[in-house]
């Protein structure tokens, strides 16, 4: 494979010392902050702790790497025995099958779950070490780097989801070692740094559907790319791994679709759950929303769930939202002009990476918006907007921001925006949410 140096922006340079420290610097705090949360979060608040923990306990308690879905019940968060509810999740059981082997018994041993929190604490600074890898090893330089990686860190939803049992956080590990492979090979012309993107499709698509949509279609995508420039040595051995490496990612949901019909099981405790909760909510008779008019509340509800909050919402909370609202536009006008680019010959690696994940965002947004809007006819069901569905390619959001500023020539402007990209995550950090 040829050297890929001609292709990295004239704006990147080799990273300085000082990226690499404040990265060590992000990796701590966040690991610091997640122990903290692991310690102290109440499992009945968000995330469906408890199911998650159920699902692990269910696997130690029958011996079962592949449970039926149907046979699964829920623990009592206090006691942590089995009670008569059923356990309303259908994720593949690998994630849970290794907190089950690699955590204590979680049957009846309530202060055992913070060791399954701690192993969850690891597996999501990992993905987030390999996110930063990936701007150390992209050349930026500081201002550059910083508008990168504090979005990254100050993700909402991260710190939490990590200090929790939840199969978000190897969607998080997978989609990250993707995109570290998929970078080092762009930049560096080394294909065998294909093999760590498609052990990322693996273990994010082991996760959970939406991993495998998201980080599947963006491998492709890159390694079509390689072959059209003719960067790909043996392309019908990578296009052959591909394929078997999707087929393999793609195991749980052909075994579910063979077993309940649908690669995303609607069981009995499942379909009770939403059509409870929304008849609970009053939705149940409300008239039914357009697609148009669903498409809007979907995407709004998108923004505000950025940072899920457990009270009520003042004017300057939602007044903060403009701010992740104006970092997706940002988002979005990188992505034409990395698109842009590609067209005219003239990309970088980082207009690669930004293209083929949005296209996979995209796609599977679209993929996640139908399917909802279906469950919301059908029962008026109207919380499923989850941005943490997409952690496994959320550093496309500010890769793409990064190229909407390299295309900015006024010195001055470039700077404002690096200046809100790096900034902007902060304030909202800190004041999107109610306090308490």
């Amino acid at each position: 494979m040829a050297s890929a140096s001609a292709d990295v922006a004239p704006t990147l340079t080799f990273p300085a010392a000082g990226n690499l420290l404040a990265a060590a610097i992000i990796i701590a705090l966040f690991a610091a902050a997640a122990v903290v949360s692991a310690q102290r979060k109440d499992i009945t608040k968000g995330f469906d702790e408890v199911a998650h923990a159920s699902y692990v306990a269910h696997v130690q308690h029958t011996g079962s790497a592949w449970p039926a879905l149907d046979d699964m019940r829920l623990l009592d968060p206090r006691t942590f025995r089995f009670t008569d509810r059923a356990n309303y999740l259908n994720h593949p059981p690998i994630y849970y099958d290794l907190l089950a082997v690699v955590g204590p018994k979680l049957e009846g041993h309530p202060r055992a779950l913070l060791a399954d929190r701690l192993i969850d604490v690891a597996i999501a600074a990992c993905g987030l070490a390999a996110l930063l890898g990936l701007g150390l090893g992209g050349r930026f330089p500081r201002e550059q780097f910083y508008a990168y990686a504090v979005p990254l860190a100050c993700i909402p939803v991260l710190v939490p989801i990590a200090g929790a049992v939840n199969n978000d956080d190897l969607a998080f590990l997978g989609g990250a070692l993707t995109l570290l492979g998929l970078w080092q090979c762009l930049c560096t012309g080394r294909d065998r740094w294909l093999a760590l993107a498609l052990c990322g499709i693996v273990a994010a698509g082991w996760a959970k559907l939406t991993g495998l949509l998201l980080t599947a279609p963006t491998v492709a995508g890159v390694m079509a790319y390689l072959v059209w420039r003719g960067r790909l040595p043996r392309p019908w051995s990578w296009a052959v791994a591909l394929l078997a490496v999707a087929a393999l990612a793609a195991v749980p949901y052909l075994y579910f679709t063979l077993h309940y019909g649908s690669p995303t099981p609607e069981t009995p405790a499942q379909i009770a759950l939403i059509e409870n909760g929304a008849r609970a909510a009053g939705w149940t008779d409300l008239p039914r929303k357009s697609f148009p008019g669903y498409l809007g509340y979907f995407i709004v509800a998108f923004i505000v769930d950025w940072m899920p909050a457990l009270s009520a919402r003042g004017i300057f909370n939602y007044a903060m939202l403009v701010i992740p609202a104006a970092a997706l536009v940002c988002a979005l006008a990188g992505t034409a002009l990395s698109l842009r680019r590609l067209r005219h010959g003239k990309e970088a690696p980082l207009d690669v990476v930004v293209a083929c994940g949005a296209l996979a965002i995209v796609t599977t947004f679209a993929i996640h918006v139908t399917y909802s809007y279906g469950r919301y006819v059908a029962t008026g069901w109207l919380l499923d907007a989850y941005p943490r569905y997409y952690l496994p390619l959320i550093a496309i959001v500010p890769l793409a921001g990064l190229s909407l500023a390299t295309a900015i020539e006024s010195a001055r402007w470039r700077n404002a925006l690096l200046g809100f990209l790096i900034a902007g995550p902060i304030v909202f950090r800190l004041f999107g949410a109610p306090l308490g």
